[in-house]
């Protein structure tokens, strides 16, 4: 698993301590929800691009005919 996968899940667990066992929580918390949400999303979407090549520029070195 992605360090960022890890990190979003556990964003998402305190969220849902914080609203479901607290029952108290002010709108702030649902930050954690929402920047839960958008870490495990982008990290599972950046994962699963193909890398990039590294191309190499051609030879700038011209031959006479």
């Amino acid at each position: 698993m992605d360090f960022g996968i890890i990190v979003g899940l556990i964003m998402l667990v305190v969220w849902a301590v914080l609203v479901f066992v607290v029952n108290n929580a002010p709108g702030a918390v649902h930050l954690l929800l929402t920047l839960g949400v958008f870490i495990v999303i982008w990290r599972i979407v950046a994962r699963g691009a193909p890398m990039r090549k590294q191309v190499k520029p051609p030879n700038s070195t011209k031959q006479s005919q």
